[in-house]
């Protein structure tokens, strides 16, 4: 299993719409993928290392996906509606990453 992290940096005065990221966005991501997506997750940044500290990513979604090449399968046709979906809550850049899910615990 893999895990496609997508994260936003914290930059002050940036704009993250974290109501429509969680209830459109994501929506979205899964409706396109189907079954490649195995489930997401959605982060909201709340504080860095201390409380009074700014988060390191005001935002992320982790989704989760059998393979790389099961990824691309569910991403790749709806890359580009997906990708001209970020404007809609964020002027901010996306940092992403692949990993592999070497364990998982409920």
């Amino acid at each position: 299993m893999i895990k496609v992290s997508v994260m936003y940096p914290y930059k002050p005065g940036a704009r993250f719409d974290h109501a429509y990221y969680r209830d459109t966005h994501m929506p979205l991501v899964k409706a396109r993928m189907g079954d490649a997506c195995l489930f997401y997750t959605v982060d909201k940044g709340v504080a860095g290392g201390s409380p009074d500290d700014p988060p390191a990513y005001v935002g992320m979604c982790h989704v989760y996906a059998d393979s790389v090449e099961a990824f691309q399968a569910g991403f790749a046709p709806h890359a580009q509606e997906i990708l001209a979906d970020i404007a809609n809550y964020t002027d901010l850049v996306p940092v992403m990453q692949i990993s592999e899910v070497v364990v998982g615990q409920s």
